[in-house]
């Protein structure tokens, strides 16, 4: 997979040292709380796993599958819920665990219709944050700002590969330009 990679542009002890400080600044902020932790399946699920690690006030756990990229480079701007989060979230301070804010349309969809259910408060955290929004987004836990470039690895992924990467790189147009 390596071959694939023009270049790494986050090594993993890079990631690792800001997952842990997210983590601090996590549990600093909801110290007399018990977060809901909603992973966005499946490109999140490593950032989340090691989020969680580094977070030590007690937290719940919850697992959501959104969709708009299916197997494109680009957002398709079509918000499909494939996993609803299977649960009431009424009065729950919600983190929502992102891998990457391209658009801004997914998360300010989702984060709005958990607040219409009935939930405290909804902040966002993401590991990337692109500069490309199309609207704008609150964002309150950010890993890293990122150019705009297609990147894989740590979670994230092009037609389903690549996710099992642990650093993050950027993909070779010719791959996803096929």
């Amino acid at each position: 997979m390596r071959q694939d990679i023009e270049r790494i542009i986050l090594e993993p002890e890079r990631i690792a040292q800001r997952v842990m400080a997210l983590g601090k600044e996590i549990s600093e902020d909801y110290k007399n709380k018990a977060p809901l932790l909603i992973c966005i399946l499946r490109g999140a699920v490593i950032f989340y796993s090691d989020l969680c690690r580094a977070i030590n006030i007690p937290v719940k756990m919850g697992f959501v599958s959104l969709s708009s990229y299916g197997e494109n480079s680009e957002s398709s701007g079509l918000i499909k819920i494939r996993q609803p989060l299977g649960w009431d979230p009424i009065n729950e301070d919600i983190i929502i665990i992102e891998d990457i804010i391209d658009t801004g349309l997914t998360m300010n969809m989702y984060r709005q219709l958990l607040l219409e259910q009935g939930a405290r408060s909804v902040k966002i955290c993401t590991l990337l944050k692109k500069p490309s929004q199309k609207q704008e987004i609150a964002l309150t836990y950010k890993g890293f700002d990122i150019e705009n470039e297609f990147v894989v690895g740590y979670g994230l992924d092009f037609a389903e590969r690549y996710r099992n990467l642990p650093y993050i790189g950027v993909l070779k147009k010719e791959i996803y330009a096929k």
